[in-house]
């Protein structure tokens, strides 16, 4: 019989994470998403298949690229090293919705809006079809490493590669496995709201949460409407994040989602930077 509670993942947790030490902030706002869902049909209808999940990804990834790139760092021996590259992990449903999987979309604030799109979605029906890449795959080797060991193993990994900064290519593990940061879906769970947690061999800065959208009665002009509202939460690495930087992404991660026609294109500073 198939044991349920004790999955690969389960099973990479208890040798992955120990009681709540570190520093950590968390955050969330409700963010109105009317006008981006009316886009996302209105894309939809001309051939273009676009989620909301897209849209954040393309929006976060252009707010942290060019108004708040201190965040994209990472410590290592006590320092921040910066990143010079915005890769964002996205978390996405495979077998049947009963396990997560990662994929990262590899510069995505050079991206168009279009080609993350596709790029998403081809991806998550790969991994879907089984082909999950080295990194994924990882995990179910290190699962099956008896315990107390299967935590020796981790730690000596994390160490090797977070510490160290040596690339274990071998194991699909190197600088940039986990992006500059994860965003991760939860609404499709029909969840209303929730933290992620800090993964920490992945040496990001945040994890964001995109919650369940909903319709809510909200003040416009000074006039009760209804809109609809998503819940979007962050759990951050408060060496790296303060409030002011958080409040730089969340502005204008707010202003991209209200005009996402504006990432239907790359601005001349990102792209003459991808050129350079």
């Amino acid at each position: 019989m198939k044991d349920k509670f004790n999955t690969p993942w389960r099973r990479m947790a208890t040798a992955i994470y120990t009681a709540p030490s570190d520093g950590k902030v968390f955050g969330t706002m409700e963010i109105d998403v009317t006008d981006t869902k009316q886009y996302i049909s209105d894309q939809r209808e001309k051939g273009n298949h676009l989620t909301i999940t897209h849209v954040v990804v393309a929006a976060i990834a252009r707010a942290i690229s060019i108004d708040a790139p201190e965040v994209n760092g990472f410590v290592r021996r006590g320092k921040i090293v910066p990143r010079d590259y915005i890769d964002v992990a996205v978390a996405v449903n495979i077998k049947d919705g009963q396990e997560m999987a990662s994929m990262v979309v590899r510069n995505a604030d050079k991206k168009t809006l279009r080609e993350i799109g596709e790029e998403i979605r081809e991806e998550a029906e790969s991994q879907r079809q089984g082909d999950e890449g080295k990194t994924m795959s990882t995990k179910y080797i290190l699962a099956k490493i008896p315990w107390p060991f299967r935590r020796w193993v981790f730690r000596l990994i994390r160490g090797t590669v977070s510490v160290l900064g040596i690339q274990l290519k071998s194991l699909g593990l190197t600088n940039r496995s986990f992006g500059s940061i994860l965003v991760t879906n939860i609404g499709t769970h029909g969840l209303s709201t929730a933290y992620g947690a800090l993964l920490p061999a992945a040496q990001i800065p945040a994890v964001i949460v995109m919650s369940k959208i909903e319709e809510k009665p909200v003040v416009r002009d000074g006039e009760i409407v209804i809109r609809s509202i998503m819940p979007l939460s962050g759990t951050f690495d408060h060496r790296i994040v303060d409030a002011n930087q958080v409040s730089k992404v969340a502005r204008n991660v707010i202003d991209r989602l209200a005009r996402p026609q504006a990432l239907e294109t790359v601005p001349p500073e990102l792209s003459q930077s991808s050129s350079d």
